[in-house]
């Protein structure tokens, strides 16, 4: 059977298209404040919490956790709330990215510029919201940032979170393309089982918040993407699944 070519790359986006976690740890305590809550959340805390895919999920779990009397609430109410959170959340991120304080982690762009110049498809395939993604790419690739990529799944297209397939699977059929033809690109652990459990290989990239994940199945594990290029990510492709 004849190996599928490299058609098209899919990146996560938080921790894998920038070191966005730090920003956002700082948005949720802001928009706590702002909501007249006592929560305060620490590097550690917050580092646990990231196995939760979703802010929303998040913050929900978090409750659950310092309030087990919760259940008391109406749960429409309750919904409510954290929205409300999450929104505030939201508005916070998205004005310190525009203030400058996230930039793309290494070698991204240019991975990213060499691949359109080769004719590859570009995809996004993330558990965050649409708002975040503009607001990290318009800053950082300017207010076209949006024709770069063939698709893009978020929050808002798939809610079934990471680990869960739903977003991967969901760029496929939007690219048309098997698996084969793709590599996607990841920071955390339930990130690459999504991916896999697509049929993607997955070049991960971790950082400080998932540096201690467990990345068994990965297609390789770099630092960042500042030693890869387009030909690298091609003779990766076609090395035999592991």
């Amino acid at each position: 059977m004849a190996h599928a070519a490299l058609q098209a790359l899919i990146f996560d986006v938080d921790g894998t298209l920038a070191d966005t976690e730090s920003v956002h740890l700082a948005a949720f305590n802001h928009a706590f404040k702002e909501a007249g809550l006592d929560w305060q959340w620490d590097l550690a805390l917050y580092t646990q919490l990231l196995d939760i895919s979703g802010g929303k999920e998040r913050i929900l779990h978090y409750w659950k956790q310092v309030n087990p009397d919760m259940l008391a609430i109406n749960a429409n109410a309750l919904q409510d709330r954290i929205g409300r959170i999450h929104e505030l959340k939201t508005a916070a991120y998205e004005n310190a990215v525009n203030s400058g304080a996230v930039s793309l982690r290494p070698g991204v762009l240019k991975l990213m510029d060499e691949a359109l110049q080769a004719g590859l498809q570009l995809a996004i395939a993330t558990t965050t919201s649409p708002v975040n993604i503009a607001a990290l790419l318009r800053h950082a690739i300017g207010s076209d940032w949006r024709m770069n990529f063939s698709a893009i799944g978020d929050a808002s297209t798939a809610p079934i979170k990471k680990p869960h397939p739903q977003v991967y699977l969901q760029m496929l059929q939007a690219l048309q393309l098997p698996a084969a033809a793709c590599l996607a690109f990841e920071d955390s652990s339930n990130g690459l089982r999504s991916a896999t459990a697509a049929g993607l290989a997955t070049v991960v990239t971790p950082n400080s918040f998932t540096a201690h994940h467990d990345f068994a199945g990965a297609l390789k594990v770099v630092p960042d993407l500042s030693q890869v290029n387009l030909q690298q990510l091609r003779l990766w492709h076609l090395a035999p699944a592991r």
